[in-house]
């Protein structure tokens, strides 16, 4: 790497990952004052133009890509619309020993003064506890489930190639003929539908003006610059700022803070699960490099020092850090924006191009933990790119990481997705498969399987609690084989899956209603088309995401059951710390069932607690 990206890269890993209130007192102060006075929609347009219209421009010094999440890099904000910090909640973020965020004291009395009180109520995730069922609130309560968007909007959305060929002005003449094409007469949705384009529109125009007060601000710095080469430099990034997004980029430098722009418009409006997603971004970039090479507009260590300063861009965001226990107990920096390189293109060919080796060779060089990336190897990758890949991999530093595309494609093909959607799309996020440009992803929450089996053991009832939580199935001792067993743990698991389904479905629509994201639906087909948000169906595909956690521990528990305890004429204590070992995460099952104290196991208790971890 050079010396300006070497003096970046100090920099991000020497910034503190702290908490910046700014955002959360721009949207409060707008909402005291015009909440109520528009649709939602227009209200959360509105609120957008807002924060883009006052939040502070930050241009470092050396910086070729611009714009901050935060008033500087490594500050990250807060969205107290869907979930509110409380003190407690600042002060152990700001003290916690791992990933810990400083915070201001004065911060958190502005906050505890203006932010807290305001949004008592009035929060998303609050909205949600009201209207959730008690039998979903049990099962959350008892760690059967978690719910990923009491605290997060949803995530892991990719762009597709698009916003490399319109500019948001584009956009605004799609969303004008999509109003002009509504049907008052017989469209009973027309009006709804009227709202959210005009709401589109007004996050566009928001982005257009973040992006020229940027412009604005290498201009104001271009003028007291005593260097000439600085001077210059700060002269083209104001160029490229009044050009793009607001119209589509013409060049390498233009397309990267393109890019750029559209992720911090995303992370601004909401604090989506997880960060924006360049998708195949050297496929996207791969026109423009080869044009401005051809032109000699560009060098190749010019474009790899631009990558390079978008590849810090990321490394300066944090996620948004948690309330509540997660903010006690859960935490990483990684906030899961995920580069896929090669794969295939549209018409299935291979998409290793140029830019790909280039940014395998800035992975390698700056070594830094975001932005995350992965290539996606097909039959139609050629060697070499592998070879270098690998090379790069076998340091050690967990990038790239490898998806097979072939299987990819396959898998969005039987989801219903077209062949040409499938092929653009990839994997994202942390990480999952999707049609790039095309695909909400609403992610739901974590499903513990492990603890079903528990509960499969106990007949339905918690034996941390005492509490009946799952239908009665039947006690480990009423069990004569171990398919009753296994039919007794798919019951509660069925059981388990309705109650979280009918919650996520009273969530979305809490999103829907409650906070719509008017910019991040202009990007996304086919929401312009039906007049839709990306938090309401517009997308053209909408997926829902159960996760299922403890794979690996329920089918150990399993199978030592089904070996041990039924396959066996007779339990051997000894036979099953030999097969288990002391570190078997499923002891705790098996204890429980031990200390039913049947026959079968005897009274052998001493010996069970052994074995016994958390489950």
């Amino acid at each position: 790497m050079n010396e300006r990206v070497e003096r970046l890269r100090s920099r991000s890993l020497e910034a503190a990952p702290s908490v910046s209130i700014e955002r959360a007192q721009l949207l409060t102060g707008f909402y005291r004052d015009n909440l109520g006075k528009w649709s939602q929609p227009v209200l959360r347009a509105k609120a957008f133009h807002h924060l883009c219209a006052e939040k502070t421009v930050f241009i470092g010094e050396d910086e070729l890509i611009v714009g901050e999440r935060g008033h500087q890099p490594k500050a990250t904000p807060t969205y107290p619309e869907v979930s509110c910090h409380s003190v407690e909640d600042l002060e152990i973020l700001s003290s916690r020993a791992m990933t810990s965020y400083a915070v201001d004291e004065e911060d958190i009395a502005t906050y505890d003064r203006e932010v807290i009180p305001f949004w008592h109520g009035l929060t998303l995730r609050e909205k949600m506890f009201d209207n959730l069922p008690e039998e979903w609130r049990r099962a959350f309560e008892a760690g059967i489930f978690t719910e990923f968007m009491e605290q997060r909007a949803p995530g892991h959305t990719v762009a597709d190639g698009k916003i490399y060929s319109k500019g948001l002005l584009d956009f605004k003449k799609e969303i004008a003929g999509a109003i002009s094409a509504l049907d008052f007469a017989a469209d009973r949705e027309a009006l709804a539908k009227r709202e959210q384009l005009e709401a589109m529109d007004i996050a566009a125009d928001a982005a257009i003006l973040y992006a020229e007060r940027h412009a604005d601000r290498a201009e104001e710095l271009a003028e007291s610059e005593k260097d000439p080469q600085r001077r210059k430099e700060l002269e083209r990034i104001a160029e490229v700022c009044r050009r793009v997004p607001a119209n589509p980029p013409q060049n390498f430098w233009e397309a990267l803070q393109t890019y750029w722009f559209y992720h911090l418009g995303v992370i601004t409006e909401l604090n989506g699960w997880d960060a924006f997603n360049p998708g195949h971004f050297d496929q996207h970039l791969g026109p423009f490099f080869d044009r401005d090479l051809e032109s000699g507009a560009l060098t190749r260590d010019q474009a790899k020092e631009l990558v390079s300063c978008l590849w810090v861009k990321f490394n300066n965001h944090p996620a948004t850090p948690k309330v509540g226990v997660t903010a006690a107990e859960s935490g990483t920096y990684t906030d899961f924006a995920n580069i896929n390189l090669a794969g295939q293109t549209a018409d299935g060919s291979d998409g290793v191009n140029d830019v790909s080796y280039l940014m395998l060779e800035v992975i390698d060089e700056l070594h830094l933990l975001q932005p995350s990336n992965n290539i996606q190897l097909s039959s139609k990758t050629p060697e070499p790119f592998l070879e270098a890949a690998l090379e790069v991999i076998r340091k050690g530093y967990g990038f790239p990481s490898i998806f097979n595309s072939d299987a990819v494609v396959e898998e969005l093909s039987r989801q219903g997705k077209s062949l040409v959607d499938a092929l653009e799309g990839g994997t994202s996020g942390c990480v999952e498969a999707g049609a790039f440009g095309k695909e909400a992803y609403i992610l739901t929450g974590y499903f513990n399987l492990p603890k079903l089996l528990e509960l499969a053991l106990n007949d339905g009832v918690d034996p941390r609690t005492g509490t009946q939580l799952g239908p009665k199935t039947g006690a480990a001792e009423d069990f004569e084989s171990f398919d009753q067993l296994f039919a007794a743990w798919r019951a509660q698991v069925e059981h388990f899956v309705g109650i979280k389904h009918r919650g996520n479905q009273i969530i979305e629509r809490l999103y829907a209603q409650w906070a719509p994201a008017p910019f991040l639906s202009l990007i996304i087909d086919d929401c312009i088309a039906t007049g839709r948000d990306y938090n309401d169906g517009g997308a053209r595909y909408n997926t829902s995401y159960i996760q299922g956690v403890g794979i690996g521990s329920i089918t150990d528990c399993l199978s030592a059951i089904k070996h041990h305890v039924f396959d066996e004429a007779t339990f051997s204590m000894d036979a099953l710390l030999e097969a288990l070992g002391n570190d078997f995460e499923g002891a705790e099952i098996l204890r429980q069932r031990l200390l039913n104290k049947t026959p079968r196991y005897g009274n052998d208790d001493d010996r069970a607690d052994e074995i016994m971890v958390q489950c």
